[in-house]
């Protein structure tokens, strides 16, 4: 065990740090911990913010990893509020935005991801939102409401997840939507066009308009309001609120200063991490969505943004640092609620990385999966309000074995059967 009188010190308060934190405590580490966060919220969850809580099903506490006595309890020292400014590797200390220095013995980056920003004219206006903060969640959905009580436009900048999920929110409260997506389809990059067609269908019956293959050129607005905006096509739409929804970017700045080792952008970008989750320093670890990992199942480097990267890969640099033998080899799966669309995807299978797309069940009722193949072996499963497969489904493509696309198409054949 890792000698008491050591400091592991963890930056970033979101919740690949808490789970860090917790899971450093629960495997009986007893020296020092710091936990250091740039809000000064307690670490939270990210998917309540486009789900549960911007529709108003739950309370903004929901979005919380551990409530407020937690950390005191198991001995947790909070620097909430604070950016962490410089790593210096040489004195193995972090600076803080209030100059305080705290050493480490080991230094844990779980600094996330940032929404990347619209660069056109009128960006500046009070209007203009971004979803990736809870005081983000908390002023869009006071937006939302307003919308929906005056019968105002919101505008979406992209047809990923959290555009999509946003939308949703958007026409529950009864504000009109139209989403700006430059691709031919929703999700295009992730789904490709076989099951991008269906999001794109689903909003549309819920009342949100589309306008695809365009993007946004200028923000209209006037006395700091929004009033519409225009597309590189020469369409303008009303609006009196603009998402920009066109994705996120690591946050890597700290990395990059104190030298470690990157991804370069055109490859997703990230701070480069072994299976371990160990960087280019054996001191300093990296989770979550800053961290570009050796993916021992997939044979890639991959930097993923969702929720259980964040939930396992807190836990597993946790135990790296404690000296434990650790390769993190989780399967990549995210989650998604929309209306009374509910879905689960497990797997990596970007365009171009697969040949055949088969589907299970009835993509006309909304209730199937779709498997994502090449030369016959599973690389990715989407699950749509079918329930209780994804550990079959996660086995499949572990499995690395071929599979009989009848078999996977056949309701009747049970999943678990096609695992060697």
């Amino acid at each position: 065990m890792v000698d008491a009188d050591q400091t592991f010190v963890i930056v970033g308060g979101g919740l690949a740090g808490a789970k860090a934190a917790e899971t450093l405590r629960s495997e009986g580490f007893n020296g020092r911990v710091i936990l250091i966060g740039d809000e000064r919220d307690h670490p939270y969850e990210r998917p309540p913010l486009s789900k549960g809580y911007l529709t108003g099903a739950k309370e903004r506490d929901s979005a919380f990893v551990h409530d407020a006595a937690w950390y005191a309890a198991h001995d947790i020292e909070l620097h909430l509020g604070q950016p962490v400014t410089t790593v210096d590797r040489e004195a193995r200390t972090v600076r803080l935005g209030d100059n305080t220095v705290i050493r480490y013995d080991k230094l844990l980056l779980a600094t996330g991801s940032e929404p990347r920003r619209l660069d056109v004219p009128g960006t500046e206006l009070a209007g203009v939102h971004h979803l990736r903060r809870l005081a983000h969640a908390d002023r869009l959905r006071q937006v939302l409401a307003g919308l929906g009580r005056d019968n105002g436009h919101l505008v979406i900048a992209g047809a990923g997840w959290i555009g999509l999920e946003v939308a949703a929110a958007a026409r529950g409260y009864g504000a009109e939507v139209t989403v700006v997506e430059s691709d031919p389809t929703p999700l295009h990059r992730v789904l490709g066009p076989e099951l991008g067609q269906l999001f794109a269908d689903l909003h549309t019956a819920h009342g949100v308009r589309f306008h695809f293959g365009a993007r946004l050129t200028e923000i209209v607005g006037q006395d700091g309001m929004v009033l519409a905006v225009r597309t590189d096509d020469g369409e303008e739409h009303p609006a009196h609120a603009v998402l920009a929804a066109i994705g996120a970017a690591p946050r890597t700045a700290l990395a990059e200063n104190s030298g470690l080792a990157l991804v370069d952008r055109a490859d997703g970008g990230g701070v480069a991490v072994d299976e371990s989750l160990r960087t280019s320093d054996p001191d300093i670890y990296a989770a979550g969505d800053v961290a570009a990992a050796h993916h021992p199942l997939l044979h890639t480097r991959l930097r993923v943004e969702h929720w259980a990267n964040a939930l396992n890969g807190g836990p597993a640099a946790a135990r790296a640092m404690l000296g434990q033998p650790v390769s993190y080899d989780r399967v990549p799966y995210f989650f998604s609620d929309q209306y009374d669309l509910g879905m689960e995807y497990s797997g990596w299978a970007p365009p171009g990385t697969y040949d055949q797309v088969v589907v299970r069940g009835d993509t006309g009722k909304r209730e199937f999966i779709a498997f994502w193949l090449k030369d016959g072996r599973v690389l990715a499963g989407m699950n749509v309000n079918v329930w209780d497969v994804t550990d079959p489904i996660q086995r499949i493509i572990r499995s690395r074995a071929a599979v009989h696309p009848d078999a996977l198409a056949d309701p009747s054949v049970p999943l678990d059967s096609l695992v060697p």
